[in-house]
């Protein structure tokens, strides 16, 4: 013998007939809290706030670095050039 039983009901009303919490507000909570936890760690994310944060005091822009990289390759390609 086989029974087949359909429930038609929202999912509020089966949380409620069931006996669940509604956990709707709690995750609202979080998930407000996640979004401004994630905007903050964008603005971080920047790419000049990355800058700052991972080159050295001295070098100031993006012309500086560049200079340095060029320097350092010309140094470089010359030292290959050179007699050992």
């Amino acid at each position: 013998m086989k029974i087949t039983v359909d429930v038609d009901c929202t999912p509020e009303e089966a949380r409620t007939f069931l006996g669940l919490p509604d956990v709707k507000p709690m995750q609202d909570a979080m998930m407000a809290e996640i979004e401004g936890r994630m905007k903050a760690t964008l603005t971080a994310m920047e790419p000049e706030a990355l800058l700052r944060t991972w080159l050295p005091a001295q070098v100031k822009g993006m012309e500086q670095l560049n200079n340095m990289f060029w320097a350092n390759f010309a140094q470089a390609t010359r030292g290959n050039k050179e007699p050992g």
